[in-house]
């Protein structure tokens, strides 16, 4: 059951994601207050040597005036997130910690982190935020 909720938030990540160069062309409407800000949306992990595992985390606060809560959090098979699974408060911090396993990867790369919230958009949408982190690999 958990893997066919997950499966289908997944397409639902990967329809978005496929529509990102017509939602450019359309008319960008009044800014909203950001859902969270994030301290950093991209690491630079720098030279990582094949076979080596990084740590790294991603923190970021509720700024959206109610509470969040953090649904799945979905990365390659390289990277292992631990996410916290309560309600964060209003002003509240949470944390992505993140650990990458190098040992299969040949060339750099940029890794995103999909976060897919439990809360909806004023129009209904899954509010899904993207964190990245990049590295150089070293033989």
């Amino acid at each position: 059951m958990k893997r066919k909720i997950s499966l289908a938030l997944f397409a639902v990540v990967l329809f978005y994601s496929c529509h990102t160069a017509q939602q450019l062309a359309a008319p960008v409407p009044a800014q909203t207050p950001s859902f969270v800000t994030w301290d950093k949306k991209m690491i630079d992990l720098g030279v990582v040597k094949k076979g080596e595992k990084r740590t790294t985390f991603f923190e970021f606060t509720n700024t959206s005036g109610s509470g969040v809560q953090i649904d799945i959090v979905d990365a390659c098979d390289c990277t292992k997130v631990d996410f916290p699974r309560g309600v964060i408060a209003p002003g509240e911090k949470g944390k992505l910690d993140v650990v990458f396993n190098s040992a299969e990867k040949e060339a750099a790369e940029t890794i995103g982190i999909n976060v897919v919230f439990k809360q909806n958009d004023a129009a209904g949408n899954p509010r899904i935020e993207v964190v990245e982190y990049k590295f150089d690999i070293e033989k």
